[in-house]
């Protein structure tokens, strides 16, 4: 390139990243300015924000897996025995606290438990990013919801001004979610509680802090002592009648419509929707105002199924009864984790075999797929896994 050329480039990227800075700067120094007048002291502000740089977490905002993976794939990976069984160790582990917490609250040990383990798989996953930094870009850069973002944004300086959340520990998902339950600033300054008496409110080092606090969230999203999320039902043959996570009716009026337990017993007392997550010809659900509870922790239905039926596995109750329709199902994390070590084995480099489908493990999928005729899309599923078993 010639020096006149180099120069022109030189001038075009500074006149482009020259304005990128001043718009994150005058952003910047409005949330700033948000927050002062929210109360937060200009310490926490100037600790907080100082040299603050954007993060990549603008990125993540069309790939949350509860919308975009078949719902027999993120079921599998979130509902399986590693985690029932890790799930039972918890129970027994933090009984003192979830016993505090359900007679403070009403809400019982197992669905607690649940939500603790498909949140953060019961403490060892938090999220590694600066739940300020996070927010702070969401903010200033997303392409949508930006009110939101900045009130977040607000609602965690306002917790690092109070003490609760040390900032050594305020790390998080890439949308601000942080702690053992994965907590939005805003919940956690509505909800959270001090289960354990030590007089903070910290969710990130205090499991009974976390559990208490959840249980205090799904009483105050409508959650009631006694009466069952819901149960698996058997759809009558052509059953074309209504469906739907809002359509409640009576139990009288389900049963009306030939719709059974899956024993073939009557339905009970109450009311009731009925939820097709896979549509008439997969498994067909009950659910009562208890799920629409769990529902509110992360409004999408697959996530709180997930946890609706975790919940009943803590239990001793049996997972979903009837098959998803899909000749081709998801994976538990165990044999997610074999499939990557058939991968490593067939010469692929995946990294660690830790049952994480990441960009590694989703390319090389997708090129074992074309070498033997299956169809090229990175799924790890058990079609894949059965034709790596086979070489």
């Amino acid at each position: 390139m010639r020096p006149n050329h180099l120069f022109a480039a030189l001038a075009a990227l500074l006149l482009a990243v020259a304005p990128a800075r001043a718009d994150w700067s005058g952003c910047l120094s409005g949330l700033r300015a948000a927050a002062a007048g929210a109360g937060v002291s200009q310490q926490t502000i100037a600790s907080a924000t100082n040299g603050l740089t954007p993060n990549d977490a603008v990125s993540f905002m069309d790939k949350q897996p509860e919308f975009t993976t078949p719902i027999w794939d993120y079921i599998a990976g979130l509902v399986d025995e590693d985690r029932v069984d890790e799930g039972r160790v918890m129970l027994r582990q933090h009984a003192r606290a979830l016993q505090a917490a359900e007679s403070r609250f009403g809400v019982d040990a197992p669905t607690v438990v649940a939500v603790w383990g498909v949140e953060s798989d019961f403490g060892k996953s938090f999220g590694k990013r600066p739940v300020v930094q996070s927010l702070a870009t969401l903010a200033c850069e997303a392409p949508r919801r930006n009110d939101y973002w900045r009130k977040e944004f607000v609602a965690a300086l306002k917790i690092l001004d109070s003490g609760d959340i040390a900032p050594e520990e305020f790390y998080g998902s890439w949308a601000g979610a942080f702690g053992h339950t994965q907590f939005m600033p805003s919940t956690f300054l509505t909800k959270a509680v001090d289960l354990d008496g030590d007089g903070r409110r910290n969710i990130a080092s205090s499991a009974a802090d976390a559990l208490g606090s959840t249980a205090n969230y799904l009483r105050k999203s409508g959650w009631r002592s006694g009466m069952p999320w819901g149960f698996e039902v058997r759809l009558p043959e052509g059953y074309s009648g209504p469906s739907g996570r809002t359509h409640r009716q009576s139990m009288g009026f389900w049963q009306s419509r030939g719709v059974t337990r899956l024993d073939g017993s009557g339905l009970g007392e109450g009311s009731a929707a009925l939820l097709l997550p896979a549509g008439r010809n997969g498994p067909a659900f009950l659910v009562t105002k208890n799920f629409d509870a769990v529902y509110a922790y992360n409004a999408a239905e697959s996530y709180a199924l997930a946890i609706c039926v975790l919940s009943d596995m803590l239990r001793g109750r049996p997972g979903i009864q009837t098959p998803w329709p899909t000749d081709d199902p998801g994976l538990s994390r165990a044999e997610r984790r074999e499939l990557q070590a058939l991968l490593t084995r067939s010469g692929y480099d995946v990294g660690d075999s830790d049952g994480v489908i990441g960009t590694k493990t989703k390319e090389a999928i997708a090129d074992f797929q074309a070498r033997v005729g299956l169809e090229r899309n990175g799924r790890a599923s058990l079609k894949v896994l059965n034709a790596l078993r086979g070489r």
